[in-house]
C-alpha cells in the first residue's frame, strides 16, 4: 500500500505554480523526509496530503487510494504544523479535554502517559511551557489519536539539539511500537541520516529525487581526479555536480550498476548531505527510485 500517491499534482496561487507535476508514490512502513529550498513546494505537497489544500490540477490520495481530505482520510492521518494551534492561556489538561471533544477517536491515557514520560505537568499552562515541551505536546495530540500517517511540517526548525533529539525519539517510539508511517519535512539535513529511511527532494515545485535512502547513497558516489582527464571521464557517468580546483576535478556521479572506475581517480561513498546539496545545487538533475519509473537527467558539466 502507498501511504501517499499522486497524479501529475499542481497548485497554483495566484497565476504562480507553488507545486508542478508532481508524481510519486511513497509505501507504507517507512520514515519520509522529505526536503529542499524555501519555496520549493513541501509544504504545498503536505497541506495537499493532508487536505488543507484543493488541488489546481491533478489529484492525490492517502492510505491505499482514498481521496486526501475525505472522512475516512482525517480520521486515519495526523498531521503537526510547525505553528502547532495550542491555547498558550489554558493548561495542558484542559488542552487534552478541548482534543478529545474536536476528535473521533483519542486516546486520553496514551497521551498523558506520554506527557508524564517528558516529565510535562498537565496542570502548567501551554504558554508558560518551552518550545520543545509545547512541541512535544503537539506531537503527544497527534499520536493519541491513533493515526496510521503522521505528517509532520517542519517540526524541529525552532528548537535547540536537545528537543530536536527528543522529539525524534518519540517519533522513532511510535514507530516502533505502533507500525505507522511517518512523513517530515526538515532543513536539518544532518539529522535525516539517523532516523529517516526515504528521501523526497523537492525544488522550486517539483519532485527532484524520491528513494530509498540506501538505495540512493548505493547509486551514488564522489569521484576524484585530474582535471585534464575530466570531459572524457564525465562521459562513463551520469554527473550530477561537478567542482574543478586547479589540477583536480570532484564529481558527484550516478552509477546504474557495479563499475569499474579509471585509472587514477578516487570513488569514495556519498554521504546524505552531500547528495541533497548537490542536487540542490543542481536544479536540472533527478533521480527516482521505487515504482515509479528510475530516471536520471544528466546535468550540465561545467568547465
Amino acid at each position: 500500500m502507498n501511504v501517499v500517491e499522486s497524479f501529475g499534482l499542481g497548485v497554483s496561487y495566484r497565476g504562480t505554480w507553488a507545486l508542478r507535476d508532481c508524481t510519486l508514490a511513497v509505501p507504507e512502513g517507512h520514515i519520509v523526509a522529505l526536503v529542499g529550498s524555501n519555496g520549493a513546494g513541501k509544504t504545498t505537497l503536505l497541506h495537499c496530503a493532508v487536505g488543507l489544500v484543493t488541488p489546481t490540477v491533478g489529484g492525490i490520495t492517502v492510505l491505499g487510494g482514498i481521496g486526501a481530505g475525505l472522512p475516512d482520510a482525517l480520521e486515519r492521518v495526523a498531521f503537526v504544523a510547525q505553528e502547532a494551534p495550542l491555547y498558550r492561556h489554558i493548561t495542558v489538561r484542559a488542552m487534552l479535554t478541548v482534543a478529545a471533544n474536536l476528535n473521533q477517536h483519542f486516546d486520553r491515557v496514551l497521551a498523558e502517559s506520554r506527557l508524564a514520560s517528558l516529565d510535562i505537568p498537565l496542570n502548567r499552562r501551554i504558554g508558560r511551557l518551552s518550545g520543545g515541551q509545547q512541541a512535544q505536546l503537539s506531537l503527544a495530540l497527534a499520536l493519541a489519536r491513533r493515526p496510521e500517517l503522521l505528517v509532520l511540517d517542519e517540526p524541529l526548525a525552532r528548537l535547540d539539539p536537545l528537543a530536536r533529539h527528543e522529539v525524534m525519539a518519540v517519533v522513532m517510539s511510535a514507530v516502533a511500537e505502533e507500525g505507522l508511517s511517518v512523513i517530515f519535512s526538515s532543513h536539518v539535513v544532518s539529522e535525516l541520516e539517523r532516523v529517516a529511511d526515504y528521501l523526497i527532494l523537492m525544488s522550486h515545485g517539483r519532485v527532484q529525487m524520491v528513494g530509498l535512502i540506501d538505495d540512493l547513497l548505493s547509486e551514488h558516489v564522489v569521484l576524484s581526479g585530474p582535471t585534464d582527464e575530466a570531459r572524457s571521464v564525465a562521459t562513463l557517468f551520469t554527473v550530477v555536480e561537478s567542482k574543478h580546483a586547479g589540477r583536480q576535478t570532484q564529481f558527484v556521479a550516478r552509477i546504474d550498476r557495479p563499475t569499474e572506475f579509471p585509472s587514477g581517480w578516487l570513488a569514495e561513498s556519498i554521504s546524505l548531505d552531500e547528495l541533497v546539496l548537490a542536487y540542490l545545487r543542481e536544479p536540472s538533475a533527478s533521480a527516482m527510485t521505487g515504482p515509479l519509473a528510475v530516471s536520471a537527467n544528466r546535468a550540465e558539466v561545467k568547465w
